[in-house]
């Protein structure tokens, strides 16, 4: 069994059993009829996973993979704010009549900062770091800048990352203020793998722990049905992870530089309503 998808189930049956539902309350997200979207909720959900044992992708039912891979790009290697730049329709929603979606997610991490060092933006830091200083407790990077929310066309759900090595193992904290499970935990849990994948390969180091932390997990109510035939599935033996061994400079990877093998899962959930 995989991992995964014990701790996908066992946080799923938490949400449902002990969760919180909002029905009633003032909300923000509506259903595309124009109805509130209620949701049942956990706060402060922590999940850990060990990179060096298994690669976390839910076998229940298919992760978009190669999406995934080419969203975690857009935003951290391109780093940016426009759809035309991103293979997927994922951000369309947000997406104004140029493509762009605001001073959002790839538009922070791609701004210049002064430091000590010079001039980089926040992935350059990290890397720069991860070499020169790779003990250091301050390699991190925060795209939740109050001063630009006003001019995001969505504020940024998964907001920062917190890298730590230890026993020349990269280790990261990935913080997310609200998460949408159906629709976007494996996504995101598969990207920021992925990404730790990446930055210990060009960094000399080892994969090590992915922990994520969820403010806001939360069930929507068009949802529960679907969660509970998901999890009610038998889960399969995780996939094996590939990541090209060429690669010694994060911005040279591609999509093709990272693959899952073997990786059998159970039937595709369609037409997944999306509240926005």
């Amino acid at each position: 069994m995989s991992y995964a998808d014990k701790l996908f189930i066992d946080m799923c049956q938490d949400i449902l059993d002990n969760g919180y539902s909002t029905e009633g309350e003032k909300v923000r997200p509506k259903w595309e009829d124009g109805s509130s979207a209620y949701t049942i909720k956990r706060f402060g959900v922590v999940n850990r996973y060990d990179l060096s044992k298994e690669f976390p992708a839910l076998t229940l039912r298919r992760t978009a993979f190669k999406s995934a891979v080419d969203e975690i790009l857009w935003i951290w290697q391109k780093k940016s704010n426009n759809i035309n730049d991103l293979k997927s329709s994922i951000w369309d929603e947000w997406a104004d009549e140029d493509g762009s979606i605001g001073k959002a997610y790839g538009y922070q991490l791609g701004v210049k900062h002064q430091y000590k060092e010079g001039m980089m933006d926040q992935v350059d830091r990290v890397l720069f770091d991860l070499k020169d200083n790779p003990y250091s407790r301050r390699i991190m990077t925060n795209i939740y800048v109050h001063q630009d929310l006003h001019e995001m066309n969505l504020y940024p759900c998964a907001y920062s990352m917190t890298f730590n090595v230890t026993d020349d193992k990269l280790n990261a904290v990935l913080n997310q203020r609200s998460q949408d499970i159906l629709a976007a935990n494996n996504w995101n849990v598969v990207q920021y793998a992925v990404l730790l994948h990446m930055i210990a390969q060009v960094s000399g180091l080892k994969a090590g722990e992915l922990v994520h932390v969820i403010a806001d997990a939360h069930i929507y109510d068009r949802h529960v049905p679907l969660i509970k035939e998901l999890i009610s599935r038998e889960p399969l033996p995780a996939p094996t992870f590939w990541i090209n061994p060429e690669i010694k400079n994060f911005y040279d990877f591609t999509t093709d530089d990272v693959k899952l093998e073997n990786y059998q899962t159970g039937p595709q959930i369609t037409n997944i309503p999306i509240a926005v």
